[in-house]
């Protein structure tokens, strides 16, 4: 089970300069400008061997003063519902302010492990001012310096030392892990419960302590399957329903702890930029996926040409990655409740198909012969020989090359458009390396 660690804090202190330093990446974009984080704003850290998901807060504020506070204050109450541990990044060269005071109450008051960073201490003068922080109540504050680095490694080892142990889960391997996921509204419940149905004797909960996932075994008609459900403190309050952020954190868990994704959309509103979010936390975490198209009753017209233009919209907005199946099913009449497990379960077994390297040299070579790679700088790229790699996440398949650092993105991407026109991986993410022969 993965941990999750939020960031908070005020704007401008810094969340997202850390962001990068602990995942590693200039994903965020950084400015000087309040509230100019977006998407994102999920990562993963990797400290001394152990691994675990960042998420920064600072994303999703909506950038008016009147309710600027207002809405960072909600977040920070639902990072403390849904994160094991808070990092509450204050900004040493402010001192405390009113809205620190305000947000340390929340934090005090939430069951959870929080570590107050005073951040840019850039230099040795600035840390006799850390210990104006212990008024905050929340112990000791760890001075770093997120632009340069200081710090750091002390706070990630504080970090390991206060994430809760992780709990294993009693699941049987080999049995494939299904999430439903989606913004608020999109029919995630209806879907379980049609399933699920009125027959409770089927299930069997596994249960965790509240902020891990629950697994319910789901076996009749055929299927074996869990579904992977997050349960967690689920306030029902208004506060909660429509921050895109409630359900992208919401969403976090069971995208890691499943192999297939059953992305839910809403036929009546079609995809928003929320289903984006959610649908880039599915492919950072490689997991598989099926798109559902629920509400499908309310849809008045649905001709062939509607449906049509419907998948294009979605293939487009989700490219490049387009292979994936597309169901149209209303959760509420039951109508093809069947076929999305049916596909959900092919999509699971695309993920681990495996293809014999005689048949895959077979039928590339001639194709790479017919369109070898661009050549770079006058000298041409022979690929030689391609293998699957045994044992993996999803199918990795290796291309053997003269000069693998001349191929590109784009021939890549062709490499993968031919085996899935060969083989079906419907659903499946491909990952596709270029090595020395």
């Amino acid at each position: 089970m993965g941990n999750l660690v939020a960031i908070v804090g005020r704007p401008n202190v810094g969340k997202s300069t850390l962001f990068n330093r602990l995942t590693k990446t200039r994903q965020a974009i950084v400015s000087s400008e309040a509230g100019t984080t977006r998407d994102r704003q999920y990562g993963k850290c990797e400290w001394n061997g152990k691994e675990f998901s960042v998420v920064d807060t600072g994303g999703w504020v909506v950038n008016s003063d009147d309710i600027f506070e207002e809405e960072i204050r909600k977040q920070v109450i639902i990072a403390t519902e849904e994160a094991d541990l808070v990092l509450f990044l204050c900004d040493i060269s402010n001192g405390v302010t009113g809205w620190d005071m305000d947000v340390a109450q929340i934090l005090r008051r939430a069951k959870l492990p929080v570590i107050l960073v005073a951040n840019k201490a850039d230099d040795g003068k600035d840390l006799y001012d850390q210990y104006e922080f212990y008024k905050l109540g929340l112990g000791d504050p760890y001075p770093i310096s997120a632009a340069t680095g200081s710090g750091t490694g002390d706070l990630l080892d504080k970090v390991l030392e206060m994430l809760p142990e992780k709990v294993v889960d009693d699941t049987e391997d080999g049995i494939p892990r299904f999430a439903v996921v989606g913004r608020p509204n999109a029919g995630k419940s209806s879907l379980i419960n049609a399933f699920i149905g009125e027959e409770r004797h089927i299930v069997t909960d596994i249960a965790g302590t509240t902020r891990d996932s629950i697994y319910t075994r789901y076996d009749k008609f055929g299927f074996d399957f869990y579904l992977v459900d997050t349960a967690g403190i689920r306030r029902k309050n208004k506060v909660t329903e429509d921050l895109e952020f409630y359900s992208v954190m919401r969403s976090i868990r069971s995208i890691e702890n499943s192999d297939v994704c059953i992305l839910m959309l809403d036929a009546t509103r079609g995809i928003e930029a929320q289903d984006m979010n959610i649908f880039q936390l599915i492919q950072k975490n490689n997991k598989s996926l099926v798109v559902v198209v629920n509400k499908w009753d309310l849809v008045e017209d649905k001709s062939q040409v509607v449906i049509d233009t419907f998948t294009n919209a979605i293939r487009q907005r989700m490219a490049p990655f387009v292979d994936f199946p597309i169901i149209f099913a209303s959760a509420l009449t039951k109508q093809r409740i069947f076929k999305v497990l049916e596909t959900a379960k092919q999509v699971y077994l695309n993920r681990k198909a495996r293809i014999g390297t005689t048949k895959l040299n077979e039928v590339m070579l001639p194709l790479i012969e017919a369109f070898p790679p661009p050549s770079v700088k006058g000298k041409f790229i022979k690929i030689k020989y391609v293998s699957q790699v045994p044992d993996t996440q999803i199918p990795t398949f290796v291309f053997y090359a003269n000069l693998p650092q001349y191929v590109k993105e784009p021939y890549k991407r062709f490499l993968e458009n031919k085996i899935r026109e060969n083989w079906t991986l419907t659903g499946s993410p491909i990952n596709v390396f270029i090595r020395q022969k």
